[in-house]
């Protein structure tokens, strides 16, 4: 069912979509752009395809929304973990080995299948494919997830990823020593130059700035148990910073390399422990925990009893 909307500009000096966005934050800048763009919007009765439409004051703007694009995915019930869930998000503990969205070689068993089928009113919240999803986890990376339910959400959370407000926080297992106890890594991660399925450290002109505070948390024989906290949010962005720092993390099959350890582990040893974020409508803090995984519990298991008959040393950050 389409939407009409009518709005009078009483003063000037304002852009078309930054007018249309103040005005109804329902829908964020960019999905107003995209409705202006597609033609439907008009002033005064004339259709306007220019988002930067200067606006005088005295136009009558007339919208009309667009039924949502209907998505090519069949809803799938799946175990979801819920740690947190209102009318506006839901935040839940995703296991390894899930794939959040669909891609090539998973058409099916995702975990917006499972999300479809549990809140079936994510249709057409923020793109075909993706409905509600704010960031994303890798496959075999477990842990904390935020997924909005409205597109005021939606928008809402994105903007506190842009501005560093959302608080990520990881727990990953390293191969190898860090030199101190804690520190930060500030470098460009942008596509490998050779392997073009692969993030890598590159120049600052071919990436965009990726910085990640790292913290040790316990060291063992010959690996660290480190927290990760990320302000900035690019792909693989923790694995490429930890294989480039010297210490890949544990199990990674893209930036890692083998270990003398008897341990198998469904993919890297890494784990988003902690979401801190504000709630879009209440802006009260939200914090939530999600207890690591099984696997990873039955890894430290091993490498502190390893590590019996040599130095581990616990560190409180």
């Amino acid at each position: 069912m389409t939407t009409s909307l009518t709005f009078k500009v009483e003063q000037g000096g304002d852009r078309l979509d930054t007018f249309l966005a103040q005005r109804h934050p329902e829908l964020s800048r960019s999905r107003w752009q995209q409705l202006i763009q597609q033609g439907y919007v008009r002033i005064n009765g004339q259709v306007c395809d220019r988002k930067n439409q200067p606006l005088s004051g005295g136009e009558v703007l007339q919208v009309v929304l667009p039924e949502p694009e209907p998505l090519d995915l069949i809803p799938e019930p799946l175990p979801l973990s819920i740690l947190y869930e209102d009318d506006e998000l839901l935040i839940l503990n995703k296991p390894v080995d899930l794939v959040v969205h669909p891609a090539p070689g998973h058409h099916h068993g995702t975990l917006v299948h499972g999300l479809l089928a549990h809140c079936p009113e994510l249709t057409g919240i923020g793109g075909v494919q993706r409905p509600g999803i704010v960031h994303r986890l890798d496959k075999d990376t477990s842990g904390v997830m935020v997924v909005a339910k409205t597109e005021f959400a939606l928008h809402h959370l994105q903007q506190q990823l842009k501005a560093r407000q959302m608080q990520r926080h990881y727990l990953g297992v390293v191969y190898g020593q860090p030199p101190q106890d804690s520190g930060t890594v500030i470098t460009p991660i942008g596509r490998h130059p050779v392997d073009r399925k692969k993030m890598a450290v590159v120049p600052p002109e071919k990436g965009r700035t990726a910085i990640t505070h790292w913290y040790v948390q316990e060291r063992f024989r010959h690996c660290a148990l480190v927290e990760f906290r990320l302000e900035t949010g690019r792909t693989h962005q923790i694995r490429v910073h930890a294989a480039h720092l010297g210490w890949p993390l544990l199990g990674d099959p893209v930036y890692g390399r083998g270990a003398p350890l008897k341990v198998k582990l469904p993919g890297q040893a890494l784990h988003a422990y902690r979401l801190a974020l504000q709630h879009p409508r209440t802006g009260e803090e939200i914090v939530a925990i999600a207890p690591l995984p099984e696997h990873l519990e039955k890894l430290l298991r091993i490498l502190r009893q390893q590590a019996l008959n040599s130095e581990s040393i616990p560190i409180n950050c």
